[in-house]
């Protein structure tokens, strides 16, 4: 598979092309629409499913230098005004505040981050890494990993990111109760 397969596969979900047009037009700093919402709709444009069938929600990453929780809140607030009439949940998250609140939540060191691809860079699965946004008249993916994965069905653990196999574990077995095609490549420590 290559980019624009995946992109055409991905954007064939309204939800993903709206949410992708309307962080353009806000022209939140760094912003982009990541990791599963991207890889699934690919995995139903080829498994023959609904575009959003298994989406559990839509997440979106920006890097603001304000990292209080007021200006974050206000980005979601806006963010979900302007999608409220797709019916979808929205995940939104300030890359540059997720090591404020990250370790209380998760129990996991999380250091600074600079730029939201660094955001993708840390998903638990290697096969997530994706995030799309609007570059002038087309469109930036980052793919870190490239697209075989994708185009192979396969789910695999992030080995550069410190995780929970639990964690690993619980997601790749919701995926595969969704998609049964899939190969999920066992986590170890």
């Amino acid at each position: 598979m290559k980019r624009d397969e995946f992109l055409a596969l991905a954007l064939r979900n309204p939800v993903n092309a709206a949410v992708i047009d309307e962080l353009d037009r806000l022209a939140l700093p760094d912003a982009w629409l990541v990791a599963g919402c991207l890889v699934q709709s690919v995995w139903n444009g080829l498994t023959g499913r609904a575009v959003d069938h298994g989406i559990a929600d839509y997440d979106v990453f920006y890097f603001d230098s304000d990292t209080s929780w007021e200006a974050e809140d206000a980005v979601i607030r806006k963010l979900h005004a302007r999608l409220a009439h797709l019916g979808a949940k929205i995940e939104i998250r300030n890359q540059a505040r997720v090591h404020l609140w990250y370790p209380a939540k998760h129990g996991l060191p999380y250091p600074p981050l600079t730029r939201s691809t660094d955001g993708i860079d840390r998903f638990l699965t290697q096969n997530t890494q994706f995030g799309v946004r609007r570059a002038g008249g087309d469109f930036d993916v980052y793919a870190p990993h490239g697209f075989d994965d994708v185009a192979r069905l396969i789910v695999r653990p992030n080995k550069a990111q410190n995780f929970s196999i639990a964690n690993y574990e619980a997601k790749a077995a919701r995926w595969k109760a969704l998609w049964p095609e899939l190969t999920v490549i066992a986590a170890t420590a």
